[in-house]
């Protein structure tokens, strides 16, 4: 039964953003264009040129995992899950290696239960739905329309697409990629997935025995800090749950957020409860990640980590096998951003929203040949802490990465370690 509701959690789960910073940068260069070019035709040439583009995106709205219990019910009816006409594509679900989808516990673990209404918990919804077809309308503008650093075609030479083997995920990349190419496709869109146990989209408790160690027996923990535990006592008591339900913030933000987003009621006294319960349940997720301890987040993200900045050395070394690929696409979790974000520095205490997503953009210098990494949080662009600017020098970002990174064969390696583990 643990190993279930390990399962399910990490299936359900975005240092401050150093928006200063990107101000001084934004001003900076609003400052040059304006004293460097008396007029539009001396206006030297923007300095970088894309040459690689990596989402990691979080899917978009679904039904709760669980509803709140003794709380007035919402129904969630299966004509909240309607996909629209503009979101199809033709696309198949694979294996990393392009053979036959693996099986998906997660997913069995969902369809297990059935929520008031008639629909399966954690399935995007027609809402969710066309947040990701707009995410990659703005992924269109910016990469397609702006730039022409994209083609308007689909292809899969260019494009690498890759989620969580979870169905709301593979839903939602296929949403994105409708939304970037307006449907226009010159091959079948592969989306990869892998099995769970390998999985590197999200905090693998269930692939990784120490992680599970360091942090699973935080879950249960967290409700039981002080200050935690007795806003929990308090909001139990003003919905009326029993005492012996198993309630935690995490659980009343994932079901009020998913009801307030598709306009369903919530109990009305939850308005005054709002603030507490996104600080909670955020406060309950750094217990549970512990930025502090690096070797927990490194378990967290060290395989993805490692990933990404592969794609950027073989673009750079010429070593990829797909010489034309430009986009790499991660339809993942807040799960995944939240401990992506702790790990870069940037994580604003806020639980990343529906469709929230990381890019990392690599460019070139025109002129020194010198690399950059430029990453933005949902559109804005972040100064990452060891970086000397919003377009960090490639060896300072991996400087940075490399704090967190780790090799597949050291990952399995820790992993797996067990000298010195005591019972938490």
């Amino acid at each position: 039964m643990r190993m279930r509701n390990l399962w399910t959690k990490a299936g359900v789960l975005g240092s401050v953003s150093m928006a200063f910073g990107s101000m001084l940068w934004s001003q900076k260069k609003t400052e040059t264009t304006q004293t460097g070019s008396t007029t539009a035709c001396t206006e030297p040439p923007f300095p970088y040129e894309l040459k690689l583009v990596q989402v990691l995106f979080r899917h978009g709205a679904r039904t709760p995992l669980k509803s709140i219990p003794d709380v007035m019910e919402a129904q969630w009816v299966p004509n909240l899950l309607e996909p629209p006409a503009h979101t199809q594509i033709n696309y198949v679900v694979t294996d990393l290696e392009g053979g036959p989808r693996p099986s998906s516990p997660v997913e069995d673990s969902y369809r297990a239960n059935i929520l008031t209404g008639g629909t399966y918990p954690g399935q995007l919804t027609t809402v969710g739905m066309q947040q990701l077809y707009e995410l990659g309308e703005r992924l269109r503008k910016k990469y397609i329309q702006d730039t022409a650093f994209l083609n308007p075609t689909f292809s899969p030479t260019e494009v690498y697409v890759r989620s969580t083997n979870i169905v709301r995920t593979i839903e939602s990349a296929k949403c994105l990629v409708a939304g970037l190419f307006q449907q226009s496709q010159s091959d079948m869109v592969s989306i990869l997935t892998t099995e769970a146990e390998s999985e590197i989209l999200y905090p693998n408790y269930h692939g990784c025995r120490l992680l599970k160690h360091l942090s699973g027996h935080r879950w249960a923990e967290s409700s039981t800090l002080p200050d935690i535990a007795a806003d929990l006592r308090s909001i139990q008591s003003a919905l009326g749950i029993a005492a012996h339900q198993r309630v935690d913030f995490i659980l009343i933000r994932d079901d009020m957020v998913a009801r307030e987003t598709h306009g369903l009621p919530c109990p009305p006294v939850l308005d005054s409860w709002r603030n507490t319960v996104e600080q909670r349940a955020v406060e309950m997720i750094c217990h549970i990640y512990e930025p502090s301890k690096r070797e927990n987040l490194q378990l967290c993200v060290g395989p993805l980590f490692h990933t990404l900045m592969g794609n950027i050395e073989d673009q750079l070394q010429g070593t990829t096998s797909e010489p034309n690929r430009k986009l790499f696409l991660y339809s993942a979790h807040d799960t995944t951003l939240m401990p992506c974000l702790m790990a870069l520095g940037v994580f604003d205490m806020r639980w990343p929203p529906y469709a929230a997503d990381i890019t990392l953009e690599l460019h070139q210098h025109r002129q020194t040949k010198e690399a950059f990494v430029k990453v933005s949080y949902i559109g804005k662009d972040q100064l990452i802490p060891g970086c000397s600017g919003v377009y960090c020098p490639l060896q300072e970002f991996k400087q940075a990465f490399s704090n967190y990174s780790l090799t597949s064969e050291l990952y399995e390696s820790l992993c797996n370690r067990t000298e010195g583990m005591a019972d938490p």
